[in-house]
């Protein structure tokens, strides 16, 4: 006498849960491998120092014009930021205080690129921390593509020559730190 209340696709159904969890735990471990080596390789694609940089443009908020060729002999301190960056704020700070000291000597030359951010923010931040060394947006982030940014702030020194002398992924936490990688491209 069979005794049992259960019909056969009980077992069945009891196992489906199981065996989807278990697929979608195998997709979701497969797609967080891929995102791991697509980051890894996109990392691995930065620009290293000694490269010859690409001419590049930037227009600034008001209208004047940087080219880098044109500026061959100088020292380019070029630093991506946005007015939404929480450390762009105490960074440009610091820039501007070096910005002060270097300016008049014309040697170097500090252009700010302002990345994935609006005008009227980008506008007030400059006024706000009262930066005065150029600034542009980064129309279509074609710079921002050419050095590979991935976040800012990111700043990139490059030398007299053109080429890159040094990179700086996250803020300067302060001027002497900016100075010695200024002194880097001497």
């Amino acid at each position: 006498m069979n005794t049992s209340n259960t019909t056969p696709t009980t077992g069945v159904k009891k196992r489906f849960p199981v065996i989807f969890a278990a697929i979608a735990g195998v997709i979701l471990i497969g797609l967080i491998i891929l995102f791991a080596l697509q980051m890894k390789n996109t990392r691995q694609d930065t620009l290293a120092i000694g490269t010859d940089i690409p001419d590049f443009t930037v227009t600034t908020f008001s209208g004047e014009t940087f080219q880098k060729s044109q500026l061959q002999g100088k020292i380019i301190l070029l630093n991506f930021w946005s007015s939404w960056c929480a450390s762009c704020d105490e960074e440009g700070a610091a820039l501007e205080e070096v910005w002060q000291q270097v300016k008049d000597d014309g040697d170097v030359i500090f252009i700010g690129v302002n990345y994935v951010d609006t005008e009227k923010d980008s506008l007030a931040f400059l006024e706000r921390y009262g930066i005065t060394f150029p600034n542009g947006p980064d129309m279509g982030s074609r710079i921002s593509g050419m050095f590979k940014v991935e976040a800012v702030p990111e700043t990139y020194i490059i030398g007299r020559d053109g080429r890159l002398v040094a990179i700086k992924i996250g803020p300067f936490l302060t001027t002497e730190e900016i100075l010695a990688a200024l002194a880097m491209a001497e």
